[in-house]
C-alpha cells in the first residue's frame, strides 16, 4: 500500500502530473480535438501556474495555520518531538546519509527549544526505501553539530502517519503525553492532524514559514523556488484530502 501510494502521489504532483495531462491532450487531438485542446492547455497551464512564486507562495502559505509558539507554552510540555524532512543520500563530504536541507532547518529549530526549555528530544524518520534511517541521521547531527543530546530515536516511520504513531508509541512508555511539535509551517496542519489522532496532546512549533508579497515581474516566471513550493503546497493538500477520507482532521 506504501509503494502504491508513493507511486499514485508521483503520477499526480507537479511536474509529471500536468506533463501527463498535458501529454493526454496531446494523444486525443486526432479522435478529439476539442478535449484534446482543453487537456493539453490544462496541463501545459497548470505546469507553469505551480512553477511561478506568484501563485505557489500563497497557495504554500495557506497551510500555514499555526503561529510561532511561544516560549512559555514549553512549560506545560514533556518532550519536543522533531519531524524528519529527508535525507542527503550518500553524501560524500560526510561519507554517509545524513540530513537534508529540509531535516536541518527543522533540527536548528528543535535544537534552540531544547535549549531554551531543557526539555527531551524525539526525533522521528526511517528509511523507506533503504539505507541509513533518518532518525539516526538526525540525532547524528544534533549531537555533533548543535550539541544536543537526543532521547528517543524513532527510526521506522515510512510517512507522517507513522511518526505521529510511532513516536506516540514511544512515549506512552515513558508516561508522556504533551509534546511540542517541531515541523515546517506548511507542513504542520496535516501533522498536527496524525499526531492528535495518535492520542498526543500538541503545540504547533513550525518553522521555515513562507513569506507572501505583492508580485513582482520576476515572481511570475518558472523557477526552482516556484516549483519547488507548488510541490509541496499540492503534496500536502493531496495529504489533507487522503486524511480527511480516513476521517482524520477536521
Amino acid at each position: 500500500m506504501f509503494l502504491v501510494k508513493k507511486i499514485l502521489a508521483t503520477l499526480l504532483l507537479p511536474p509529471m502530473g500536468p506533463i501527463l495531462l498535458a501529454a493526454l491532450g496531446l494523444a486525443l487531438l486526432r479522435r478529439q480535438p476539442r478535449l484534446g485542446r482543453l487537456l493539453a492547455g490544462s496541463g501545459l497551464l497548470s505546469l507553469y501556474l505551480l512553477s511561478i512564486p506568484a501563485v505557489t507562495d500563497p497557495l504554500l502559505a495557506t497551510l500555514q495555520i499555526a503561529p510561532p509558539v511561544k516560549y512559555a507554552q514549553l512549560r506545560d510540555a514533556q518532550a519536543i518531538v522533531v519531524l524528519g524532512g529527508g535525507r542527503y543520500r550518500e553524501a560524500p563530504e560526510y561519507g554517509i546519509d545524513t540530513v537534508n536541507r529540509l531535516t536541518l532547518e527543522r533540527l536548528r529549530y528543535g535544537a534552540r527549544l531544547a535549549r531554551t526549555s531543557g526539555l527531551p528530544l524525539l526525533v522521528s524518520g526511517g528509511a523507506p526505501f533503504g539505507g541509513r534511517p533518518e532518525a539516526e541521521a538526525m540525532a547524528e547531527a544534533l549531537a555533533q553539530d548543535f550539541g544536543v543530546p537526543v532521547r528517543w530515536v524513532e527510526n521506522a516511520s515510512r510517512d507522517t502517519r507513522e511518526n505521529a504513531r510511532f513516536s506516540a508509541a514511544l512515549l506512552r512508555r515513558e508516561g508522556i503525553a504533551r509534546v511540542i511539535l517541531v515541523s515546517h509551517a506548511w507542513h504542520m496542519r496535516r501533522a498536527l492532524a496524525e499526531f492528535s489522532a495518535a492520542g498526543l496532546q500538541t503545540v504547533p512549533a513550525p518553522t521555515g514559514f513562507v513569506h507572501t508579497t505583492p508580485p513582482g515581474v520576476f515572481d511570475l516566471l518558472p523557477g526552482k523556488p516556484g516549483m519547488s513550493h507548488g510541490y509541496y503546497a499540492v503534496h500536502e493538500w493531496l495529504g489533507i484530502l487522503a486524511q480527511r477520507l480516513a476521517g482524520i482532521g477536521g
